[in-house]
């Protein structure tokens, strides 16, 4: 059975996917549980206007290459594509495995052969669904689809993404990474990454994405689930760049046990419209997490971001701290939620947003949601917004720098706490497009 390339969202179209993947009968099934999850889930009630992106207009499978093992033998333009990212490079330097994504399939992944003596599984996800029956015990079991419209949509339409397993004590010492893009007009990406730390191991993974811009709306609905067992470390680190013509809807949640540590660091610069709260379940006593965020919202953009730490276990801490720079008639909002269960008493938790307006026309808006059912618990909260001071901008200029160029240095100087928490790479990548989007913006 062949999958339409272009096709209206029907149990046949799902049918046939799962088909052409040849998944085993329970994925299968998984699929059309979550159609008729999707069907009857109205859209989210709070946040952007989503009215504008046409669910019917979507293709939800493109294949532009088939998969391959080897970099040399991916087809020029995607070749090129890559190399001005510099993928091949990052991989050779710092990362222990890379996996490259155009549109719907996994093209190009690698893995160190050091990393792979040690146990580790990276494998593609769908693979990885054939490969290993007993993914059933964790795929969208920390993100059912009855979460949300969009969880429900992912579960039936869901491509490609990332499997990561780490076995028991294991310290990967170098990151591993994917890169997802959009080659193909008005697509929906849906890539699944799922990530199984067991107890003791730690991991670092960085996710990049991107696309061109087209003249039709495209989505990414993407969803990360990651179980952190007891004891490990795991940090995931995302740098996305969409056009603005992409709606970013994605579904971030971990669960971590007792004593793990669950970090989320995220760069954020484009899309018409991003919704994404990362979210950890903090199910043992002393598990801990940390939300660094950075957004940098232009013309036409809302980007609705935020955190979320959900506190069920005695002595568990949570951290979510947000930058962003608005821009324009940009707009952004941060919502960060802590809930502390009755059970977890000697809680922490520390949430604090701040926000540069860099025009007149921005806007920005906090949205905290503290909620504790002990007493016995410590919560924190803070937010600030400002704008550009004009006599630093003034004293920066008459040092012989352009308007750009001053309020770049301003602008790094506001986010440098999170980019430093950036891998290096990709840190000099973002200050390259804020100094380019200021220059746009500017002269």
């Amino acid at each position: 059975m062949t999958i339409p390339q272009t096709a209206r969202l029907t149990r046949d179209f799902v049918e046939a996917l799962s088909s052409e993947k040849g998944e085993p009968r329970w994925m299968r099934d998984h699929r059309l549980h979550c159609l008729a999850v999707f069907e009857k889930t109205p859209l989210p009630r709070f946040g952007p206007d989503l009215s504008a992106l046409d669910l019917s207009d979507l293709a939800y499978y493109a294949r532009p290459v088939e998969p391959v093992r080897s970099w040399d033998d991916l087809p020029e333009e995607i070749r090129r594509t890559f190399l001005a990212l510099r993928l091949p490079e990052a991989e050779q330097k710092a990362l222990a495995g890379l996996g490259a994504q155009v549109d719907s399939e996994v093209v190009y992944r690698s893995l160190l052969a050091e990393v792979r003596a040690q146990g580790v599984i990276f494998a593609s996800m769908d693979q990885a669904v054939k490969d290993h029956p007993w993914i059933q015990d964790y795929f969208m079991k920390t993100i059912p689809p009855e979460d949300n419209k969009f969880a429900a949509l992912h579960g039936a339409v869901w491509s490609g993404g990332t499997f990561i397993w780490v076995p028991p004590g294991v310290e990967v010492a170098v990151p591993l990474q994917a890169y997802y893009r959009m080659q193909t007009e008005a697509v929906g990406q849906f890539e699944h990454t799922l990530i199984v730390a067991e107890p003791g191991s730690s991991l670092h993974y960085i996710e990049g994405c991107s696309a061109p811009r087209f003249a039709r709306s495209a989505l990414h609905s993407g969803m990360v689930e990651i179980v952190a067992k007891e004891g490990s470390k795991v940090r995931f680190t995302t740098v996305q760049n969409w056009s603005k013509n992409v709606y970013n809807l994605n579904n971030k949640r971990a669960l971590a046990y007792a004593h793990a540590a669950v970090d989320w660091v995220s760069g954020s610069l484009g899309s018409k419209v991003t919704m994404l709260y990362p979210t950890t379940v903090l199910l043992g006593p002393g598990a801990r997490t940390e939300n660094l965020s950075f957004t940098f919202s232009q013309d036409g953009m809302w980007l609705d971001t935020g955190a979320r730490a959900v506190h069920r276990a005695p002595g568990t801490t949570s951290r979510l701290i947000s930058r962003s720079v608005v821009q324009g008639t940009g707009r952004s909002v941060f919502r960060g939620t802590v809930h502390v269960h009755p059970e977890a008493k000697g809680a922490k938790a520390h949430v604090e947003c701040s926000t540069l307006l860099l025009t007149p026309e921005a806007r920005t808006e906090t949205i905290p949601i503290l909620r504790a059912e002990t007493d016995d618990v410590e919560l924190g909260h803070e937010a600030t917004v400002g704008k550009v001071s004009q006599d630093q901008l003034f004293y920066l200029m008459s040092r012989g720098l352009s308007e750009a160029q001053a309020m770049s240095l301003i602008v790094n100087g506001f986010v440098s706490p999170i980019l430093k928490e950036i891998p290096l790479e990709y840190a000099v990548e973002l200050r390259g497009i804020l100094e380019m989007s200021f220059e746009k913006a500017i002269g």
